[in-house]
């Protein structure tokens, strides 16, 4: 064998070897993990967006999406700590993992920052306050709310897709700002929770507020307040928390897709451009308005500075909550 021949086989199978080139059409079909259960506005989020990647140098075919819910969204990302550093598995996670969790827990089986790389935030939500039946049709904002809760506080408990999330937190400011005790509950996602919301064996939840958007248009509960810096778009007529005097409560959480540390840069850069060119579909932008997100995208760089941003933020306000994963 001539020593063309040689280097030309020796090139072919190394170039067969690589999972992802940047000459090829990227991978055949990739996965989006995510760590809550299906049918919640992010599940919602990361579908629309899994369906418009394929078609680019990231993707030849729309991702496939797998859920791993429990341990407030820690499983998905435990399972991305341990995928191929090739890029072929994303995670999508609120910034509660990545921000708010390395304060509450001593041991957390991950570092967000040392093994992840972010890709590119996808979306932004506000958090809602609402009741069910259990709390009394005369309860109209959040300041009712409260002198509920004090007056009954054997039924003044609340709900949060997950212990140590942000929802979660946001209820325990309100009670302590309010010196009102309320107990919280944890569920695994927003859906059961609103479920027993909704059946009035839970009086109150806090958690993304599109997820209470198809309740609250049917009457089903009362949507009391958001935490965004403004109204949200899908629910006008329900006023904020710091319209209603309850600044601190202001937050909006992002939505944001992670690859494995390592993962070649070529491949974040090609990942991170397939999802904003998603972003900017009007059916996807649309179709997560109708779950009460609002479609953004971002660098990756925009991304890490502002999970840095919500770690600061966040230290102190977990410290005076109290609130350990052994509490």
């Amino acid at each position: 064998m001539n020593l063309n021949r040689r280097q030309s086989l020796l090139l072919a199978a190394a170039g067969a070897a690589l999972p992802w080139r940047a000459q090829a059409q990227g991978f055949e079909q990739p996965k989006f993990l995510y760590g809550f259960p299906a049918g919640s506005a992010g599940d919602i989020a990361c579908r629309r967006v899994a369906e418009r990647v394929g078609g680019t140098a990231y993707a030849k075919n729309a991702a496939i999406v797998e859920n791993r819910p429990g341990a407030g969204g820690r499983i998905a990302l435990d399972g991305l700590r341990a995928a191929p550093t090739d890029g072929s598995v994303l995670a999508m996670t609120p910034f509660s993992c990545v921000s708010i969790y390395p304060h509450v827990y001593k041991k957390l089986s991950y570092d967000p920052v040392a093994d992840f790389m972010p890709v590119s935030i996808a979306a932004i939500m506000h958090h809602g306050l609402a009741v069910g039946p259990v709390v009394p049709d005369s309860v109209k904002d959040v300041k009712g709310f409260v002198a509920w809760a004090k007056a009954n506080p054997d039924k003044a408990n609340y709900g949060s897709p997950a212990a140590g999330s942000t929802p979660h937190f946001l209820g325990a400011l309100l009670g302590l700002s309010q010196n009102a005790e309320m107990k919280h509950i944890p569920y695994r996602g927003s859906v059961p929770g609103i479920t027993d919301v909704v059946g009035g064996q839970l009086a109150a939840m806090f958690t993304p507020a599109g997820d209470f958007l198809p309740n609250h248009r049917a009457g089903k509960l009362r949507l009391l307040g958001t935490s965004g810096k403004t109204r949200l778009p899908f629910a006008p007529d329900v006023a904020t928390f710091a319209e209603q005097g309850f600044g601190e409560l202001t937050t909006e959480e992002w939505f944001g897709f992670y690859a494995p540390a390592r993962t070649p840069a070529a491949v974040v850069a090609a990942a991170n451009a397939a999802i904003n060119q998603g972003l900017k579909d009007k059916a996807l932008v649309d179709g997560l308005g109708v779950v009460g997100l609002v479609a953004h995208g971002s660098t990756q760089d925009e991304m890490a500075r502002s999970q840095r941003a919500e770690l600061e933020r966040w230290g102190p306000l977990v410290k005076r909550i109290g609130f350990t994963a052994d509490s």
